[in-house]
């Protein structure tokens, strides 16, 4: 598979001390995932030990080397990282256990923000590193959840959920990149009409429904949807001020016209289809976001792909490119090593190593004014982070106990969008009715 470096390299430069460290830290990985790994204390040598929590699997050897060379710069610092499978489940136990780690890494979901809003995450009010952060990767996390008006998360790595399209495939038919809804129907009608399958669906994987859903459903959910939506709690219904079944019939109609041009037997092809199918030229267009990207060159690395926002609506200015923040940096709230931990955060949040980071995981850096790879994906979403036309995932603001996917997958299984609306307004009144406080008591 072809990498997409920046053009410093230095993870190619550095790739032989990394399978070094690696062997290494493959037994605290272990160590971690059975819980062993504790609140870090003060080593035998007189350093500082910092119990680092890391989720991200396929970022491990990357982080060995920030590691590596923050402990060169700071030779008083031990950082141990614990790399973990289950990050959501492991950080509650370690939380409720008082064995909060000194510095935490978190996927951005709606399990980081309900621990937010539990007040277990220091407050980064006023640091200094909140004023290079992009202030949209800021507001994508404080939608999630905070304690109060804290700071509880520091944004480091986005991905970006739009459209993936063949860039020689509408070249070669004279086609540009749409930029309202109805440009992207003449479209598939022009890719059709020409012989050529407009999107590869995967239906068979019922996640695979959620990026289109999160990207269509974005424009109904700006404002303060959700706010409103678990103000109205058990009430959510055809009735109430707003509900999915009131504010949503729009972008469930788009999404179930877009699956129509998908093709013939979508519903029993899996995520791992879509890619290779796409990577070899089978479709024009795939629903699925940039963390599709590195699977489809690592089929054919000459692809020449790019990423254009869902277009969801009839104004080409008000087009929004969702995006995850999918490494949130963050640490307890009245750790025993916050100065240290502090030290390491800035580390993480130095240009130089960002942008190392974000071209190795094929991520956009949080810093503003942070050099992005070359990698084409990357490119063609960079002006919608410039000019903070960014917007989180709407499925993160759904409680978990909500059977999101399958409602979804089963309406464009069946044709009646309005009854999935209609059962999600449901199920969420039912989930409020459990866990969601009513506005005023």
């Amino acid at each position: 598979m072809t990498d997409h470096p920046t053009r410093r390299q230095p993870h190619r430069r550095r790739r032989a001390r990394r399978r070094a460290l690696a062997a290494a830290s493959v037994a605290l990985a272990m160590a971690a995932s059975l819980g062993l790994a504790g609140c870090a204390s003060g080593s035998g040598d007189d350093r500082v030990k910092l119990d680092f929590f890391q989720f991200k699997g396929e970022a491990l050897e990357d982080f060995e080397q920030i590691i590596a060379d923050f402990e060169a710069e700071n030779p008083d610092i031990d950082v141990v990282q614990n790399q973990v499978a289950d990050a959501d489940t492991l950080i509650r136990t370690l939380l409720v256990k008082d064995r909060t780690p000194d510095v935490i890494t978190l996927n951005a979901n709606g399990n980081f923000g309900r621990l937010a809003q539990a007040g277990v995450f220091h407050d980064f009010t006023g640091d200094p590193v909140l004023d290079t952060i992009n202030p949209a990767v800021q507001e994508i996390l404080a939608d999630l959840g905070t304690y109060g008006d804290e700071v509880n998360g520091l944004g480091y790595v986005n991905n970006a959920n739009g459209i993936i399209y063949n860039r020689d495939i509408f070249e070669e038919q004279g086609l540009e990149v749409p930029e309202t809804f109805d440009e992207l129907i003449a479209v598939c009608d022009a890719l059709a009409d020409a012989g050529i399958t407009p999107f590869y669906g995967t239906l068979a994987d019922s996640w695979t429904v959620l990026p289109s859903w999160n990207a269509l459903g974005a424009y109904p959910a700006q404002g303060d949807f959700f706010d409103e939506m678990r103000a109205e709690g058990e009430d959510v219904g055809p009735d109430s001020p707003v509900s999915f079944e009131k504010d949503f019939p729009t972008a469930m109609e788009q999404q179930a016209e877009l699956y129509s041009y998908a093709q013939e037997g979508y519903r029993g092809r899996t995520y791992d289809d879509g890619n290779a199918a796409f990577a070899n030229g089978e479709a024009a267009m795939l629903m699925q976001g940039i963390w599709a990207v590195n699977p489809i060159l690592g089929i054919d690395p000459d692809v020449n792909l790019g990423i254009f926002p869902y277009p969801g609506t009839d104004d080409p200015d008000d087009r929004l490119l969702v995006s995850g923040v999918d490494v949130v940096v963050t640490m307890g709230k009245d750790g025993p090593h916050q100065e240290e931990a502090q030290r390491f955060i800035d580390y993480l949040f130095e240009p130089e190593v960002i942008e190392a980071f974000a071209a190795s995981q094929n991520m956009v850096p949080s810093v503003e004014g942070a050099e992005l790879s070359d990698s084409a994906a990357i490119q063609s979403v960079a002006p919608w982070f410039e000019e903070g036309r960014i917007t989180g995932f709407i499925d993160h603001q759904v409680p978990p106990g909500i059977p999101l996917d399958a409602t979804v997958q089963e309406a464009l299984f069946t044709g009646d969008p309005q009854s999935a609306l209609a059962t999600l307004d449901r199920e969420w009144a039912k989930v409020a009715a459990r866990t969601i406080p009513v506005t005023g008591e």
